[in-house]
């Protein structure tokens, strides 16, 4: 995998954890809700126009573009754990953004992913 290659896939990855983490940020200025037949559409509204959540839909958007960039120069087998980055950036910026605790479990397992990463991306 050249760096052009590896930077297309990166990028797609930064932009799906980006979206994840504005996706969380809007359903915390939203706050808890329920859907049911009643309050779908006030709920749909309410969601559909929120700052964070349309920008995390626009990350997806450009992420999947990138995304298929880069399966277009790697092999899907390559390629597809190349996601798992995704969980640790997450689990870092959610622990920084959102206070979410990162326990030594966490920890341990974001450990086994990179290790997992790096092996895939070396073969």
């Amino acid at each position: 995998m050249n760096l052009v290659s590896f930077s297309y896939l990166m990028l797609g990855v930064f932009l799906n954890a980006v979206a994840q983490l504005l996706l969380k940020a809007g359903t915390n200025a939203v706050g808890h809700f329920e859907f049911s037949a009643g309050n779908i559409v006030p709920v749909g509204m309410k969601l559909a126009f929120e700052p964070h959540i349309l920008g995390g839909v626009i990350c997806y958007v450009i992420s999947l573009v990138v995304w298929i960039i880069g399966l277009s120069r790697v092999e899907v087998s390559i390629a597809y754990p190349m996601l798992s980055i995704g969980y640790v950036l997450n689990a870092v910026a959610a622990w920084y953004l959102f206070g979410e605790a990162v326990s030594m479990t966490r920890l341990a397992g974001i450990g086994v992913i990179i290790i997992g990463v790096y092996i895939v991306a070396r073969s």
